[in-house]
């Protein structure tokens, strides 16, 4: 009988043990003893499929680059990507899937900011962060939250950084703007807005398009009779090409500025002699196979072994946004909490990376980005034409 009484004591001692080992696998979701589960929202088969498929791509590659150094602290990372088609209620959906069947530990690097703005309330309700978002609205970390970091600054910014440099630069003085009629467009006619005031100037003219026009050519005869000198693009990639193709039909000499909507390969590969001499706004250098870079030279050449295809902007901008995470938690150490994690986070300065891209974070700084650069497609690439300009 005593022999029966300690057997029942020590089975009642394991399985309180083992209680409180479940109450604390519980209390962080998405980490275990092995792994740590982290999810990602992209478009696989919409209308920016191009850029889902290449963040997609950049993720992964950063989680096999992890995984194969032996993981973080003993655990193999796990990344589970849900197609948000560029539709907010597949974008919510598949948020409360890699919520709650998944038990994801962290949202990272879903791309658009109206995918963005569906699944974020899924996350916070649930408490799990969402992390460098593919986006550059200003909701990615404002207002102010726990759950929230963004890593690439708004297009008003943009803008505004953009004509300070150019201004001084090259001296224009009729400076116009051609934008897509929806919220991203008006984002950038905001920036061109707030940039001409800042520099005491007067917008020349301003005309708009609609989302999915392929003719230009009233707006572009609009801005050619204005004179302008500078034009200031809320276009993504085919739409300035259209635009300045035009623009170089009709003998039409002037200079464009765009966003990092704009600044992707797929804008020179299109455009080609067309988009010589294209401005854009970039935080970091695109990778190409020839790079003065060994590091991105190496880089590239792993992508493509990986991946059969050349990266692009949305390779880099995924692959960065993998590593931030990877960085903070080594740094974290081995007991990998929420809290932890994102105390950890909101104390790093991270290293520039080859891309040349640094971040710090702090309790109130959730954006984390130190500046942007200009960018400009000369001899079918682009190039840096300034370091970082805050």
């Amino acid at each position: 009988m005593m022999h029966q009484r300690k057997i029942v004591r020590a089975l009642a001692i394991a399985a309180a043990g083992f209680g409180l080992a479940g109450i604390g696998h519980a209390q962080t979701q998405g980490v275990t003893k092995n792994e740590i589960v982290v999810g990602s929202l992209q478009d696989l088969s919409g209308p920016i499929a191009n850029f889902g498929k290449n963040g997609r791509n950049g993720l992964q590659m950063r989680v096999d680059e992890a995984n194969a150094a032996g993981g973080i602290h003993g655990r193999k990372l796990r990344l589970v990507v849900e197609d948000h088609g560029y539709d907010p209620k597949k974008a919510l959906l598949g948020a409360q899937k890699l919520v709650q069947k998944d038990k994801i530990f962290a949202m990272i690097s879903t791309v658009g900011t109206p995918t963005n703005m569906a699944a974020i309330p899924v996350l916070i309700e649930n408490n799990v962060p969402n992390l460098f978002a593919l986006s550059a609205g200003q909701q990615m970390y404002e207002p102010l939250h726990k759950l929230k970091y963004g890593y690439a600054p708004p297009y008003i910014d943009q803008v505004v950084i953009g004509l300070r440099y150019l201004v001084k630069e090259k001296g224009y003085k009729r400076i116009c703007a051609l934008y897509q009629d929806d919220d991203f467009g008006q984002d950038v006619l905001k920036g061109y807005e707030a940039g001409l005031k800042a520099l005491n100037m007067q917008p020349t003219e301003k005309t708009s398009y609609k989302r999915g026009a392929t003719d230009f050519s009233s707006q572009v005869a609009k801005l050619r009779s204005a004179n302008c000198e500078l034009v200031v693009l809320g276009a993504v990639v085919r739409e300035p090409v259209a635009i300045m193709t035009e623009a170089k039909k009709i003998g039409w000499k002037a200079d464009f500025l765009g966003t990092t909507a704009t600044n992707s390969a797929v804008a020179h590969k299109l455009g080609g002699d067309a988009v010589e001499g294209l401005y854009a706004i970039s935080q970091f250098s695109l990778p190409y196979a020839d790079d003065p870079s060994p590091a991105i030279r190496d880089w590239v050449a792993r992508y493509k072994a990986k991946f059969g295809d050349d990266p692009d902007t949305y390779s880099v901008w995924g692959y960065i946004g993998m590593n931030l995470f990877v960085q903070t938690a080594e740094k974290t150490g081995p007991n990998l909490t929420l809290d932890t994690f994102l105390d950890t986070l909101q104390s790093m300065t991270f290293p520039r990376d080859i891309f040349g891209a640094d971040f710090k974070y702090s309790k109130t700084n959730h954006l984390g980005v130190a500046g942007m650069r200009v960018q400009q497609i000369k001899g079918g690439r682009w190039v840096n034409v300034t370091d970082i300009i805050k």
